[in-house]
């Protein structure tokens, strides 16, 4: 990765280090070995670009050079893999690719509306915290029973539910890790360690300086860290 490269050409990613879904696809852009310019942007100071680009103003935000604009992180993991996707992610070992959508929008869905609940509870009026995590409890158990005779969510290797999934059980857990720990899940906290523990998210969880207008952006090439199994 390198500063000088000229970034006129490349795809141009707003991004927040901590969100969950920005997490996502800066994992699928590093997998797919797509080259991209990485603007880290501090939320509460968002850079005026990236609100021209995208005026719901969340991250992630993908700029393309063509100025196509990509501001949904699965649109954007879709379109990296889509580019290439050499642990093919979209090619789940077992199930289709419309069960894995499924379980995501799962995720995505009630699953998250749980966790926001169970996190940031003082957030929404009358939440009660000890409810939303025993409902948001029921979906990783869903998780766990899918990883209990296999090491990912669809088979032996890694597919996009693993990497579009897994951030906000990390999370989940981290809301109260010692309680998290305690529970019987096995399956599942391997899951979530291996993938807290693997190259790829570690390379995508370096700090980065706020990106400013006029500043040069880290250009990140990407490289493919984890591939199928043989």
């Amino acid at each position: 990765m390198t500063d000088t490269i000229d970034t006129l050409d490349l795809p141009i990613l707003y991004s927040f280090r901590r969100c969950p879904y920005a997490m996502r696809a800066r994992m699928s852009l590093v997998a797919s070995e797509q080259a991209h310019a990485l603007r880290e942007v501090v939320l509460r100071d968002k850079p005026a670009e990236m609100i021209a680009a995208s005026p719901k103003a969340t991250v992630p935000v993908l700029v393309l050079p063509d100025r196509t604009v990509l501001d949904q992180s699965l649109d954007i993991m879709d379109w990296a893999l889509g580019q290439n996707d050499p642990g093919h992610w979209l090619e789940p070992e077992t199930g289709s690719l419309a069960e894995i959508r499924t379980l995501i929008s799962q995720a995505d869905g009630p699953f998250k509306e749980h966790l926001d609940r169970y996190k940031y509870a003082n957030r929404y009026e009358g939440a009660d915290p000890a409810y939303h995590r025993a409902e948001g409890l029921k979906f990783l158990h869903v998780l766990n029973e899918r990883l209990t005779d296999q090491p990912y969510l669809a088979g032996q290797r890694l597919c996009l539910a693993d990497i579009a999934i897994f951030p906000f059980a990390r999370q989940f857990a981290n809301t109260d890790r010692a309680w998290f720990d305690s529970l019987d899940l096995p399956p599942l906290q391997i899951w979530l360690e291996n993938r807290l523990n693997s190259d790829l998210f570690k390379s995508i969880m370096k700090k980065w300086p706020q990106w400013t207008t006029g500043t040069a952006e880290p250009v990140l090439e990407g490289a493919s860290v984890e591939t199928p199994a043989p």
